[in-house]
């Protein structure tokens, strides 16, 4: 690009999320005022300032949206919180008049959050520019941001006050995004003079507050345009020397004769070349950068250019794959071609990887579908390695995976269906994941032909095929499911209309089972339990049945099973399951990669199935809620010395006991963080009387929670009291399987990220609303800049500053209140 050309992007085409970095506190706060004389020296020895801070967006002088705080931070000076901020406001939104509104808070006060300062930002400058890199904002002491058009409180210091300090600043800012040539020599005199320059400057106003945020930067500048709006006129040309800003429609576009040059670089008459061509020791490292890269990572123009250059010597990479077909321009007949052939004879890829090739990534389109059609066959071919079990670890996902496929009759369809086949388990799973999506109209066309597929092909599978049933009896075992469904809808309709209390629902629930629904008592033929179908169930037990008192009223009930034994699910009518289905195959699939590397923690992955967009059933496991618990027995502790009481154990339990419970809460503390589990209280922790504590209810993932100040791990200080103390032997041991299980998952960190793309089609509510942003979420929960040492520095951070988080334990009390008075 030479110098006199300017490339940009508009405003109006950028589809992503608001996000910038707050950084830190500069300057040095105001000595606190004590309420008397007589508490001067205990104030200032005991108060600790505890800041945060809050962000507003303002769009023409009016709030926009609901504002965004940061953690709490109480190490300083310097105050630094470096916490990504993400609006749900996107750039596309934003008018030329957006500000931010940045309050700091001191939390610490008492009862009232003192009011530290406010800054209010211009998103754009005077150029109609959004603003990029690292900026310094001085606070207005004592007043709260004010978003209006005329700001009151603007973080900008004027030209007539700007310093020697604040032209270096800009000039920092220039450096850091590019605009200033670095030379190292005299980059490192510079900042040398530039740090004096700092101290002298602070000593003499010192008593200024700065806070210091950095936006995002782009590959090129960002020019506010309206959506749909014409072109910015530029103004008549005068004779003055006055700029004329012209507005050039061109670019951003491809240019023609680079993408010839492009063409001709990759031309596949060099493909002779090509073959001979080994990487230099630079190039090397350069590649082996990008095969690190996560599935989520899009490419850059040198980097595509750079893996096709090398595509023949990397053929040997299995990890290169992915990569090397997402550098392939699919547009281009030729190149497609080579690229399918050289798949071919690639060394074939981890089953893992195959699932980044079913992604909406490599989704066919009309005008060159065949090459990517034989990409995702390709991917079906690699996933018939694997065995029953890591596929029902996958199911869900590769159900929702036939949403990005040409046409309804698919590759992967028919797998799915043919391994299902042979495990009725798989086949009974795939049936109802495929019947709860014929509630999508824009696929229940697709879903629908998948499900008659199923069902033709075992309508003629013969007797001995799959156990000692034939087909026909196998699909009706299936069919007969619905119909219990269907009739326990049907009784929750009829115990919802009854008038009075839960005991009355609860009547009226055994006296339906013992008479007009008595044929669900006893069946005159046993089903398949649609949440475990290897277990046969022959009908409820209507003494040992109950109700939940709850707002949707769930049913617990009994079924006997055909060997004598039983089984206990709760069937919930009215709440959408699919979102609590996802998290705990999830777990169910972390729980089987820590054990894969022998990390037994005791989860506790209980069944869930949705078997419909508002129904469903969950397996009950006995157990009670750590509120429940607290209420009766105080303390945890207590409570396992009922169960496994140890005069010479530690805390008077047995040592087994505290183990399991030590695992378990590590377990749950780590996948709750790494997916973003929300709207955590002592009502939805649960333990079970050997020990194991787990998580149910699962309305909120992916860093949503309806609670302000979300600790980023779900760790509250009863379950650190029942360790002992943050002090204690068994705290460090706790912390130590906390790392070594995140290590365990992130070495996973393709996988899951490529199952939850998968997903991004689907209509579960926190993924559905911004499936992009979800994952980008979720992907910066393992850290990937991080190796493994530093990784376990950085999650002990985590669980310190979890623990030490005391307003958490506020809205926790709160809502036990809430619970109370209900």
């Amino acid at each position: 690009m030479s110098s006199n050309e300017f490339r940009f992007f508009l405003s109006c085409d950028i589809n992503l999320p608001v996000t910038f970095r707050v950084e830190r506190l500069d300057g040095n706060l105001p000595a606190p005022k004590p309420p008397n004389s007589a508490e001067a020296d205990f104030a200032t020895e005991e108060r600790r300032p505890e800041l945060f801070v809050e962000c507003a967006l303002y769009i023409d002088g009016a709030p926009f949206g609901l504002p965004t705080r940061t953690r709490l931070e109480s190490t300083g000076p310097t105050y630094c919180w470096n916490e990504l901020i993400t609006l749900s406001t996107k750039y596309r939104d934003l008018t030329a008049n957006s500000q931010l509104a940045l309050t700091v808070w001191d939390v610490s006060c008492g009862k009232t959050e003192g009011l530290i300062g406010g800054a209010t930002i211009s998103l754009f400058n005077t150029k109609k520019q959004l603003k990029t890199g690292r900026h310094k904002f001085r606070l207005w002491a004592g007043k709260e941001a004010d978003g209006s058009i005329q700001t009151t409180t603007p973080g900008k210091v004027p030209k007539e006050e700007c310093g020697e300090l604040e032209r270096l600043e800009k000039l920092v800012n220039k450096y850091e995004r590019g605009q200033i040539q670095r030379v190292d020599w005299l980059d490192r005199l510079a900042f040398k003079a530039m740090d004096k320059i700092k101290e002298h400057e602070s000593g003499r106003n010192g008593s200024s507050l700065y806070v210091v945020v950095e936006f995002c930067s782009f590959e090129h500048r960002v020019v506010f345009q309206e959506s749909g709006a014409n072109f910015l006129i530029p103004s008549p040309i005068t004779t003055s020397n006055e700029l004329v800003t012209v507005w050039d429609p061109e670019v951003g576009k491809i240019n023609p004769s680079e993408h010839k040059q492009l063409k001709l670089a990759r031309s596949l008459t060099r493909g002779i070349i090509d073959r001979d061509l080994k990487p230099s020791s630079s190039e090397r490292k350069s590649i082996q950068r990008i095969l690190k890269y996560p599935p989520t990572r899009i490419l850059s123009g040198d980097e595509r250019q750079l893996l096709w250059k090398f595509r023949f010597s990397l053929m040997s990479e299995k990890r290169a794959l992915t990569k090397f077909l997402r550098c392939v321009e699919w547009s281009d007949v030729q190149e497609a071609k080579q690229a399918v052939e050289l798949m071919g004879r690639w060394q074939t890829i981890d089953v893992c990887d195959a699932l980044e090739l079913l992604s909406p990534v490599f989704e066919s389109e009309e005008d060159y579908n065949m090459p990517l059609q034989q990409v995702r066959a390709y991917a079906v071919s690699v996933l018939e390695r694997a065995d029953d079990e890591e596929l029902q670890c996958y199911l869900l996902q590769l159900v929702q995976a036939l949403r990005f496929e040409r046409s309804d009759k698919s590759r992967l369809s028919h797998f799915l269906v043919q391994r299902s086949l042979r495990n009725i388990e798989l086949a009974s799973f795939l049936r109802w994941y495929v019947a709860v999506e014929l509630h999508d109209p824009a696929y229940a066309k697709r879903f629908y032909c998948t499900y008659e597929i199923l069902e033709e092909n075992m309508m003629k599978l013969g007797a001995g095929v799959s156990g000692d049933e034939d087909g026909f009896k196998l699909w009706q075992s299936l069919v007969r499911q619905t119909e219990l469904v269907a009739q326990l809808c049907s009784i929750m309709r009829d115990v919802r209309n009854v008038r009075g209390g839960t005991q009355k629902k609860i009547e009226k629930l055994r006296q339906l089972l013992s008479g007009l629904l008595s044929e669900l008592t006893y069946f005159e033929e046993p089903i398949r339990s649609p949440l475990a179908p290897g277990v046969l169930i022959t009908g409820i037990v209507p003494s040992e049945s109950s109700i939940f008192k709850s707002a949707l009223h769930p049913l617990r009930l009994t079924f006997r099973t055909a060997h004598g034994g039983s089984c206990k699910i709760i069937f919930k009518k009215g709440d959408d399951l699919r979102q609590d289905q996802l998290v705990i195959q999830m777990v169910l699939l972390m729980d089987r990669l820590l054990k894969l590397e022998n990390l037994d923690l005791h989860l506790t992955p209980y069944r869930v199935l949705a078997t419909g967009h508002d129904e469903g059933m969950l397996e009950f496991i006995p157990s009670s809620s750590l509120a429940q618990i607290l209420s009766e027995h105080r303390s945890i502790i207590s409570y396992l010395q009922k169960f496994h009481p140890d005069e010479n154990g530690p805390f008077g339990i047995t040592a087994t006991c505290l183990e399991t419970f030590i695992k378990s809460c590590a377990g749950y503390s780590v996948i709750t963080y790494i997916l973003g589990i929300g709207d955590r209280h002592l009502d939805n922790l649960l333990l079970r009387t050997d020990g194991r504590l787990f998580h149910v209810d699962f309305g909120f993932i992916l860093g949503r929670d309806p609670k302000p100040f979300p600790p980023p791990m779900k760790l509250c200080k009863e379950m650190v009291e029942a360790m002992g103390g943050a002090e204690s032997q068994y705290y460090t041991r706790f912390k130590s399987y906390c790392c070594e299980a995140y290590n365990i998952l992130r070495k996973s960190s393709n996988l899951i990220l490529n199952l939850f793309h998968l997903m991004a089609g689907s209509n579960i509510a926190d993924i559905a609303s911004d499936p992009e942003k979800g994952i980008l979420k979720l992907q910066e929960k393992f850290r990937l800049d991080l190796d493994d040492e530093e990784c376990i520095h950085f999650f002990q951070d985590l669980i310190n500053e979890s623990v030490s988080a005391l307003f958490p334990q506020m809205v926790e009390t709160i809502h036990r209140w809430a619970q109370y008075w209900r």
